[in-house]
């Protein structure tokens, strides 16, 4: 089962986490993709990152060690 790890607006930002959490051996799925293009690619509907459930805590480790904290306040609390 895929869970979200974060939302975002910040293409950079995604970008970057799904090339950590690829290169950890992480599976990752980026939903919404198409939805901000249909909307006009206006950034007003976030792109959601998800992880498979058993690696969550795994892949928030990885981009938290590899962003020097930054990404600490984004995480989604687990559902």
């Amino acid at each position: 089962m895929m869970v979200e790890l974060f939302s975002s607006n910040d293409m950079v930002r995604l970008s970057w986490a799904r090339a950590m959490l690829e290169a950890a051996g992480i599976d990752v799925l980026l939903l919404d993709e198409h939805m901000s293009a249909l909307e006009g690619s206006i950034g007003a509907i976030p792109r959601r990152l998800l992880v498979p459930q058993s690696d969550r805590e795994r892949a928030k480790a990885v981009l938290e060690d590899a962003s020097g904290g930054e990404f600490n306040d984004i995480f989604v609390e687990k559902p």
